[in-house]
């Protein structure tokens, strides 16, 4: 039965990325990511049984075809902003490093830490931003998506990268405010 739905997601994929023109591997993976693109390998990985259940997190009924099809074209939206994302390598290295290297408790205690998390997200939410403007581009042209869930299923993962970032950066402002009352 899984290797049934595998099969299928695989060939809902392979279809967008046909569609657009693009040449980009596809791999199945279980990392408990839905997708993700990986601009070292040029590769959309998936997992289906993650597929499945983001989509059934989703408020508003849409059909898992529509799902995969709109995250492929996101991910498709990433690998051409490819350029981009490996000029960002370096400073993502360097965050990955410092995240590896200290406690999570000890990076929101030191002000200088936790603003590498910060800069963390935005770089991500601008990237995620990037690819959802492609991706606009690409169903614009080939239009595998009905608009409507297109935009509903952009701002619902949109909205996942900006809490994240809201949280972390209420924290650095807390920690912030925190040092000016010690300072007085």
């Amino acid at each position: 039965m899984t290797q049934l739905i595998d099969k299928e997601l695989f060939q809902v994929i392979q279809s967008v990325v046909q569609a657009v023109n693009m040449t980009v591997k596809i791999k199945q993976d279980d990392s408990g990511i839905n997708m993700s693109y990986n601009f070292i390998g040029d590769y959309v990985g998936f997992d289906a049984k993650r597929l499945v259940e983001a989509r059934n997190e989703l408020m508003l009924p849409t059909s898992l075809e529509i799902y995969v099809k709109t995250m492929t074209l996101h991910e498709l939206g990433h690998a051409v902003d490819r350029q981009a994302l490996q000029a960002s390598l370096p400073r993502t290295i360097e965050i990955f490093t410092m995240k590896k290297q200290h406690a999570l408790k000890e990076i929101y205690r030191q002000e200088q830490l936790l603003a590498m998390l910060i800069e963390e997200h935005e770089m991500n939410i601008q990237f995620e931003q990037t690819a959802w403007e492609n991706a606009w581009m690409l169903n614009h042209t080939h239009h595998l998506v009905p608009e409507k869930d297109f935009d509903y299923i952009k701002q619902h993962s949109l909205a996942t990268y900006q809490r994240l970032y809201e949280q972390d950066l209420q924290a650095y402002h807390h920690l912030l405010n925190q040092q000016m009352v010690q300072l007085v």
